[in-house]
């Protein structure tokens, strides 16, 4: 009998990343949920039953991304890794404490470098590393300077570690979604007009789900995508296709409400 494959989805408590790791593990992989909120991933875990395990990691912390992988080199080959880890935050670039672009910086674009360097490590040959990016890697959005930049690098690092890791077929590629509800994205969604401004720039009319972003993770991780790396995929209903919402107008209605 062939030995399952295995993946580690990092930011798999919640949101994007546990319908990663479910849809993997529908697809036959062993997978560990890894997050900063361990607790969180082993509930998650636990819902998907053995053989799936939790962990703990802060991407920002390169000796807590070591563990991590240093961990499931021990446990045998790897054969993917998705990572989901990010945050964003909203302010004017001249109003913004540098303290808080660079918190954004340090989870979306350094801890996505660490994670790169010992995945890149760590992957058996003819692995697979998938990045979630975003829609505001290649659009801008007033008040989003921080996270804009953060995936824009992202996509630059993913093109780099795919250049770098390609002689040992290990694919690198991200995936940029548009507005998907999750609970990072819910204080967005909270805010008056926000949520209809971005589904009247999607050419699809609608909001993406969890499950749209999962699909594209089995794909680019699976042997189906055996010839795709470098690349970053626009999974936004075609969002990149017209403009992005005005953010800051809707923030500032609220608070003058």
């Amino acid at each position: 009998m062939s030995q399952a494959r295995t993946a580690v989805v990092i930011g798999a408590a919640s949101g994007i990343g546990w319908a990663g790791a479910r849809t993997l593990a529908a697809d036959g992989y062993r997978v560990t949920l890894a997050d900063r909120n361990v607790d969180g991933a082993r509930e998650r875990a636990a819902e998907l039953g053995e053989p799936h395990t939790a962990a703990h990691v802060e991407v920002t912390d390169e000796a807590s991304v070591q563990r991590l992988f240093d961990d499931l080199a021990a446990a045998g080959p790897l054969d993917a890794v998705v990572n989901c880890a990010g945050f964003s935050n909203v302010g004017p670039i001249t109003d913004m404490p540098v303290e808080e672009f660079r918190a954004v910086v340090d989870v979306c674009l350094t801890g996505a470098f660490i994670v790169t360097k010992y995945a890149g490590r760590t992957l058996r040959e003819g692995g697979a590393l998938v990045s979630i990016s975003s829609l505001n890697g290649r659009q801008p959005a007033a008040g989003m300077s921080a996270y804009c930049a953060a995936k824009a690098g992202l996509s630059m690092l993913t093109q780099v570690a795919a250049l770098e890791l390609g002689p040992r077929r290990i694919r690198v590629n991200a995936i940029a979604p548009g507005f998907v509800h999750t609970p990072l994205t819910a204080p967005a969604a909270a805010v008056p007009g926000v949520v209809e401004d971005y589904v009247d720039n999607t050419a699809l009319g609608r909001a993406g789900t969890p499950e749209d972003i999962a699909a594209a993770v089995r794909y680019l991780c699976s042997p189906e995508a055996s010839w795709v790396t470098g690349s970053v995929f626009d999974i936004n209903g075609g969002a990149h296709l017209k403009k992005y919402p005005d953010i800051m107008f809707h923030v500032n209605n609220l608070v003058q409400q």
